[in-house]
């Protein structure tokens, strides 16, 4: 029993993962938690399903078990896998030139731009150069039509820098090129219904009243990495980090809207539970097939936790390492998802995370609705990724 005091958990906990649950708890004690959930898929079973706390911040809707939330950056996930889809079938590949499949996209010099590196950040195309309004960031032709006629800000395949944002437009027009659908129509036929995922890219209007309320962080960066992000944003205004995070403007101000909501920004704005997102990755981890569907072949995943961009990223200003489409493991204290050497995933901006590892067949995700100030992985999540492998 729990007393009044403390925050309602619920859901289900296998015991041999009780210190999940007592984690999650501790975060609504000590880590200023206002609403989250939890889940753990192990060899294809769901053992770990938890949510707390409230949908918004004044503490009157309860977080349920159906609560959607924004996950940001954790998205970026969903959408490789798509791409990976679609290079099983040979509809892309990896080392042909993106203006194959987008003609347009040879414009500025580009035309021998890999897909690959659109995948695993390569491309130096991270930011648009000109001022864009508001409601540019909904109009998907804008977006895709402005990236196409961009100019790389550095030579491409020469540096790698996490493209927060373009990184949904850049891989989602070719997956619609090539497939004849958006990235969210064609998550939820492939796999969103087949699987009976609870996660969106382009919500519903019905499933908006199950959204949760994203809570803004009023805490300045406490670790050296996002203090040294916010000095470049703040000393170069104009420049191209400061681009990457906040042109249009309504990448900043346009989440808890509708118009943010409806849209499909395939790097930033999928909405859904832990639960979906543990089952995805839990059936990766499990080698790609689950009750006769396949999501991706064994040797697919293999690709997916081969390194192919280390070192200082160019606009987290840190050491980062991707796979294609995937974040790795960052082999530092508190920016990795646990032991496992062939592990990967996303996390989101202000907390969410979701990762396969293959090693222990286990597929983990935690999303939430109070930011974060951290970069990469919120110590929040650390602290269930920690006691999952106790």
């Amino acid at each position: 029993m729990i007393s009044e005091e403390e925050t309602v958990i619920s859901g289900e906990c296998d015991p041999r993962f009780a210190a999940v649950g007592e984690a999650f708890r501790e975060n609504f004690r000590s880590q200023g938690e206002i609403g989250a959930s939890v889940a753990v898929v192990l060899q294809g079973r769901l053992v770990v399903d938890l949510w707390g706390g409230y949908a918004d911040r004044n503490k009157k809707a309860p977080w349920g078990r159906d609560t959607l939330v924004n996950v940001f950056s954790t998205t970026k996930g969903v959408t490789a896998i798509c791409a990976h889809r679609l290079i099983e079938r040979g509809l892309l590949a990896p080392e042909t030139p993106v203006a194959k499949y987008w003609p347009e996209f040879a414009a500025a010099g580009k035309g021998h731009i890999p897909v690959g590196w659109l995948l695993n950040h390569r491309a130096g195309l991270p930011a648009v150069r000109k001022n864009l309004p508001d409601e540019a960031l909904y109009d998907w032709k804008v977006m895709t039509d402005t990236l196409a006629a961009e100019e790389p800000w550095w030579v491409p395949g020469e540096k790698h820098g996490y493209h927060a944002v373009t990184f949904g437009w850049l891989l989602g027009e070719l997956i619609h090129r090539v497939s004849g659908r958006s990235v969210g129509t064609y998550f939820r036929e492939e796999l969103g219904v087949p699987l009976d995922l609870d996660f969106h890219i382009g919500l519903d209007p019905t499933a908006q009243a199950r959204v949760a309320r994203i809570s803004s962080s009023r805490m300045p960066p406490v670790d050296d990495d996002g203090k040294k992000l916010m000095q470049l944003l703040v000393s170069k205004p104009h420049g191209m980090v400061a681009r990457a995070f906040t042109n249009p403007f309504s990448i900043i101000n346009g989440v808890n809207t509708s118009a943010w909501r409806s849209a499909e920004i395939p790097s930033a704005n999928g909405h859904g539970t832990a639960r979906a997102l543990a089952r995805l990755y839990g059936i990766l981890a499990l080698g790609g097939d689950i009750d006769g569907i396949r999501v991706l072949s064994p040797e697919t995943i293999r690709n997916c936790f081969q390194e192919e961009s280390y070192g200082t990223d160019e606009i987290l200003q840190t050491v980062t390492r991707f796979g294609p489409g995937f974040m790795l493991n960052q082999d530092r204290p508190g920016a990795s998802y646990g032991p496992g050497r062939h592990s990967f995933g996303h996390p989101g901006a202000g907390g969410s995370v979701a990762f396969a590892d293959p090693e222990a067949s286990l597929g983990f995700a935690y999303v939430m609705n109070r930011m974060g100030p951290h970069i990469l992985i919120d110590p929040r999540a650390t602290a269930l990724i920690d006691a999952v492998y106790p």
